[in-house]
């Protein structure tokens, strides 16, 4: 375990030099990961694992798209593909990664499939941490870890695919067995992970929650619409208004604040951008500050999970998505971005096509 100052505030991460592939491979020699759910983290766990030389089933229900991504995938029915009910049987490390209100509607089966000793894995806290509203909770005999990977599904296979990692949190809510520990931390490695950092159910969903609905998409979301129109209203033209509002945010700026830091970027630009950006980010930060704090609230009092598991739960929740995605998609500035990222050059025709 290595201690690495995150500015002045000493932490234990664990790297794959201090619990390296071959012991997480070691530590999962006896073990069946059983991996429910091949839509969202199911697929780029499960695919990682198995090529880190680690048995692996997946369990699906039959017949939808997902199914028959798990097949194309390699997985092959009735030897590594089941029904999740058939693969929570057969595992001894079942990792749960259907959706929130997937787990709730599964959970009475699922309960009834664990053995003394095996392993329940989760991604996400919030079954465990709104168990009031859930219904999950773990028996006493079973170890019930966590290893969240902190990007989407995508990235966690295709940056493994690229030799570096998504990195991870994890957490034990149970100990049962002893190992409850290293088997957390060998399923993490064995997904890829960069490195991993000790956490709680509890701080894990709140952070997650607080996040997504935050600065990683919905605030981002929000603030990207506010200034788009505020251009547009003052008359600059759709492709002005997004390339200064998305484009170059997510083709150059971010890229360069991920590799080297803000600091790095306020240093790194034009006196003019480095002076507005420096006086106008305070600005932000103290006008945004009581709306995360609301927010904040609204995670760990469990409104926001009774609104999830509310509109998950309802039988025309996916038509009602594709309804608002649609809205969004229809909106003009979604519409500039479609037609600005078919001008990227990667995406355009080559000179002389069709002449």
């Amino acid at each position: 375990m290595a201690k690495i100052d995150f500015g002045g505030v000493l932490e234990d991460v664990v790297t794959r030099d201090e619990f390296t592939l071959d012991m997480a491979r070691d530590a999962l020699k006896d073990e069946t990961v059983a991996v429910l759910g091949y839509g969202v983290q199911g697929p780029g766990q499960a695919l990682n694992m198995r090529d880190n030389g680690i048995k692996v089933i997946v369990g699906q229900r039959e017949g939808g798209d997902s199914w028959d991504r798990a097949v194309k995938d390699g997985f092959v029915p009735g030897e590594t593909l089941f029904s999740p009910v058939e693969a929570a049987r057969q595992g001894t490390l079942v990792q749960f990664l259907v959706s929130d209100a997937g787990q709730v509607a599964l959970w009475s089966e699922i309960r009834e499939c664990l053995s003394q000793g095996d392993a329940l894995g989760f991604s996400h806290g919030f079954a465990v941490t709104y168990k009031d509203q859930t219904g999950v909770v773990p028996p006493p005999d079973v170890d019930v870890i966590l290893v969240a990977p902190k990007g989407s599904g995508r990235t966690v296979r295709s940056n493994f695919l690229a030799g570096s990692g998504i990195n991870s949190s994890y957490a034990v809510f149970q100990d049962a067995t002893g190992r409850a520990r290293e088997r957390a931390l060998a399923v993490g490695i064995a997904i890829g992970s960069g490195y991993l950092f000790e956490t709680t159910f509890e701080k894990e969903v709140y952070s997650d929650l607080t996040g997504e609905r935050g600065v990683l998409m919905g605030c981002l979301a929000g603030v990207m619409e506010a200034q788009y129109k505020t251009l547009r209203r003052h008359g600059h033209s759709p492709s002005e208004a997004f390339n200064e509002t998305v484009e170059e945010l997510t083709q150059s700026l971010i890229r360069l604040v991920a590799q080297n830091g803000m600091d790095w970027m306020f240093a790194n630009c034009s006196t003019t951008a480095q002076r507005g950006a420096l006086d106008w980010a305070s600005r932000f930060r103290d006008a945004e500050t009581p709306l995360f704090e609301e927010l904040y609230e609204s995670v760990v009092s469990g409104k926001e999970t009774e609104i999830v598991l509310k509109a998950n739960s309802a039988p025309d929740y996916r038509e009602s998505l594709g309804r608002e995605l649609e809205e969004m998609r229809n909106s003009e500035m979604w519409r500039a971005g479609t037609a600005v990222r078919s001008l990227r050059p990667e995406n355009r025709d080559k000179p002389g096509r069709g002449e």
